[in-house]
């Protein structure tokens, strides 16, 4: 099997509900995984929006997900009831260490926001509590043991 991500809310490509956006609860949608690389040790995800019109645009970053881990439930930073309390979270590009739903310009049409999930081969990528996303990213590419991806839509 290849390693994946998925997500019970949306199917790849499909639209992200808006419980999942700025314009619903604004909650991270339910995530899991499976197959990861052989000696993967910890995972880091991150969620962008290449449609942005000022280019990439970075709305999530977790790092430091302990490699037996296969899901993250919804919310997470948001009340979930798994322990998260060790998880590195990433400054977005709103500026915030938390998750913020897709948020499209109104009338400019679809965006596809892509959920990146790399399984790396060190237990934690850092100690810093807080990274900008893409220092994050850029960090995640020297321990890089695979990628799994998942995309979902939204426009306004």
């Amino acid at each position: 099997m290849t390693f994946s991500l998925n997500s019970p809310a949306f199917g790849d490509g499909g639209r992200i509900p808006q419980k999942y956006t700025a314009d619903g609860e604004n909650l991270s949608p339910p995530l899991q995984w499976s197959d990861p690389p052989e000696g993967t040790k910890s995972f880091v995800l991150i969620v962008e929006d290449p449609d942005a019109p000022s280019g990439i645009f970075r709305h999530w970053g977790l790092y430091n997900i302990m490699g037996e881990r296969t899901l993250l439930p919804e919310g997470v930073g948001h009340g979930a009831k798994t322990k998260t309390e060790k998880l590195g979270k990433g400054v977005n590009d709103f500026g915030e260490p938390r998750y913020n739903g897709p948020a499209p310009p109104k009338g400019r049409g679809t965006h596809h926001y892509h959920f990146k999930l790399a399984a790396l081969d060190v237990e934690a990528l850092s100690r810093a509590p807080k990274m900008p996303i893409g220092d994050i990213w850029r960090a995640a590419e020297k321990h890089m043991l695979g990628q799994a991806e998942l995309m979902g839509a939204y426009s306004r």
